[in-house]
């Protein structure tokens, strides 16, 4: 265990969907906390320009074009990030689909879109975790961070595929720290907010987000991305090293458990 217990300098830590909005966040964050960042992002050219971005700010990173429903893709991105690094302490399971879906009631839901949702932001997760967890185990030691949604917890409706894909996300993730636990992993969760990322500022009408600034939240404002970043890097580090199986909600107190 690192003397500072928070310290993320050399780990490296992979992010998936780590091209735009809240994801693009995490890596810069992370690069600047001293992390080799692995830049996970189906959009090719969005993973090169952060990693250059990153590297021209003095950080280090890797990005790596990968679709995470692709089995044969992630098989390939954790082998080439055990190739350039050789090993891997973190993942951030960002990768969701989301851009696409416009807000309809369930039954417009067609069934190609739930298939979409389920493949990206389940299947994505699976297979993410499935693959590095050899490497984690082979270590002793590995954090994984599943992202999911404040949807999940209060039944966001008019989105109801994305919202059960992220509330399959906090099972997953209970299930999985169970498992993975006697090898010296941990699993968690984190639910943010009606975040003000680039995604949702071009999804989201202005009369959607006024009527958002108006919500009861114990912190009243509108959640940014970087309201995510210390909890993330909290449950990367060797702080966290006895949590697991932890759902985390980052929302200004909207909703309390």
């Amino acid at each position: 265990m690192a003397e500072n217990i928070f310290d993320l300098t050399n780990r490296v830590i992979i992010v998936t969907g780590g091209g735009h909005a809240i994801g693009r966040v995490y890596c810069e964050h992370l690069a600047k906390s001293g992390a080799k960042v692995v830049i996970a992002e189906i959009d090719g050219p969005a993973g090169v320009e952060t990693a250059e971005a990153i590297a021209n700010d003095g950080g280090t990173a890797l990005a790596i074009e990968t679709d995470v429903t692709d089995e044969a893709a992630v098989k390939n991105m954790v082998a080439e990030t055990i190739g350039a690094y050789g090993q891997i302490d973190g993942i951030i399971n960002n990768a969701a689909y989301l851009q696409k879906l416009t807000r309809k009631p369930f039954f417009e839901i067609d069934v190609d879109e739930w298939d979409k949702v389920m493949a990206v932001n389940l299947r994505g997760l699976f297979l993410c975790c499935r693959e590095v967890y050899p490497q984690m185990k082979s270590q002793g030691r590995g954090r994984i961070v599943n992202i999911s949604s404040g949807r999940a917890l209060y039944g966001g409706p008019d989105r109801l595929h994305y919202t059960t894909s992220k509330l399959g996300v906090v099972g997953f993730t209970r299930a999985l720290a169970r498992e993975v636990g006697p090898v010296g992993i941990t699993v968690n969760t984190v639910a943010p907010g009606f975040t003000m990322s680039q995604t949702q500022i071009e999804l989201s009408d202005p009369a959607y987000i006024k009527a958002k600034e108006s919500e009861n939240r114990a912190i009243p404002r509108l959640e940014v991305p970087e309201d995510l970043i210390g909890a993330v890097s909290f449950l990367l580090s060797d702080a966290a090293a006895y949590i697991t199986g932890q759902l985390l909600n980052v929302d200004g107190g909207h909703t309390m458990h």
